[in-house]
Order: C-alpha cells, then structure tokens, then sequence
C-alpha cells in the first residue's frame, strides 16, 4: 500500500435540519487502501461517505483530497473531480438499461471525452480481469444480480480512479456472490492504486477492509487497523 495521504476529513459534522447525522468525523485514507465505515441503519455512515464524495457539503470541519480542500471548490469543479478522480458503486448497481454491458463499463471514461473506440476498449479490459468478457454485448436486463454488481465494479474502476466510494455493494447479493463480487473488487482496486471507502452493515464484509471505522449516533467511534 502507498502511504501517501488521498483523502481526508478533519471534525467534520453535518445536519438534517435540527439533526445531526455526521459529529465532529476524524478519517484518513491512503492510496490503495480499503477503509469499511460499519454500523446500524441511521447511524450516519452514509451519510459521512456522501460528504467524503463531495456530495453533500458539511456544515463544520474540512474534506481534503490531494492536499486541496473540497469546500473551495465549486459546483463545477466539484462535478469535474466526481467524475474524473472518484468511481461510485451503489447497493444495486445502478446500470443505464439502455446501454450494454460494455457500453456501461465505459461510461466514466466517455464522460471524460475519451473517444468511443479507446474507451471500449479500456472497458473490454476490465471486464475481462473481472470475467465479463462473454457479457459485453448484453444489456442490464440480460444478465444476473451478480453479473450486475461485477459491470458496477468494472465502471467504477475503469477510469482508475483516486477513490471508490461503495455503498453497501454487496447488500443485494447472496452470500456466494457478495464474497465473490467483494473479491475481485477490492483485488483490482489494490492492484491499480485505487483506494476505496466501503459502507457496509456486514462484518464479514468489513473484516476485508485495512482500516474499519465503527459509526454510532453520527459518531465515528472506532478505529481498528487489521494486522495481517
């Protein structure tokens, strides 16, 4: 693992109106590293990644990525860094259904300009490493739950992105396809560079990660670092 700072935030806190969901958040996260935020549904977990992302702005305390601080950005630079230095990867996918498989993979890199050919290419790729290959003419209906979540994985890293923000991935799956889907991921993850903070209610999920933070009430409660 690189141990270059990528990402981090310092006593950052956020509200929903008179409710806090976020209180006073310390993380740190490193190039290549799989950092799990576990913990019950409302406990702000999400709602921490969403502010990681720069989705949502915090309403004390700073994000930095790179050394740069997210809230001097504005919304078009923030957009710009969302779609060129992070990938996404939500609980069911969220694949276009009028695109292949193939045409999905790539979509991040198209969004960037990068020309039709190169991108499918770069796409046919990483489905290939991930075991897609047979699928890439296929649309999202054609194909299982879990063929699903692995083009999800593939779009989120194909464009190599700084960080990968997942949202409960693998909470739609069976047991066999969570392990194999959370496999591959987080094997091409560490193998292209890419960091990734992972949501999840799933401990053997988390057990995965280097890092795994604990989040109760909006507090960040734990940190525990796996010894390998």
């Amino acid at each position: 693992m690189n141990t270059s700072e990528v990402l981090s935030a310092t006593g950052v806190d956020l509200s929903y109106g008179a409710a806090p969901a976020v209180r006073n958040a310390q993380i740190a996260l490193h190039r290549g590293e799989v950092a799990a935020i576990t913990g019950q549904s409302g406990s702000g977990k999400s709602s921490l990644l969403y502010c990681l992302a720069g989705v949502l702005p915090v309403a004390r305390g700073e994000i930095r990525f790179e050394g740069r601080s997210l809230g001097v950005l504005n919304d078009e630079d923030l957009s710009a860094l969302r779609r060129e230095k992070f990938g996404f990867v939500f609980q069911y996918g969220e694949l276009l259904p009028e695109l292949t498989v193939e045409e999905n993979t790539a979509l991040p890199l198209r969004l960037a300009g990068q020309r039709k050919a190169e991108a499918l290419a770069a796409a046919g790729e990483v489905l290939r490493r991930l075991g897609l290959d047979d699928l890439r003419g296929r649309r999202p209906s054609q194909v299982s739950g879990g063929q699903s979540q692995r083009v999800a994985v593939a779009r989120s890293l194909v464009h190599k992105p700084a960080v990968v923000f997942a949202d409960e991935p693998t909470g739609s799956l069976d047991s066999s396809n969570a392990t194999a889907v959370l496999e591959e991921f987080l094997t091409l993850a560490r193998a292209q560079g890419t960091a990734v903070v992972l949501v999840t209610h799933d401990a053997d999920v988390a057990a995965r990660a280097d890092t795994h933070y604990s989040m109760c009430d909006g507090v960040l409660t734990a940190q525990v670092r796996e010894v390998s």
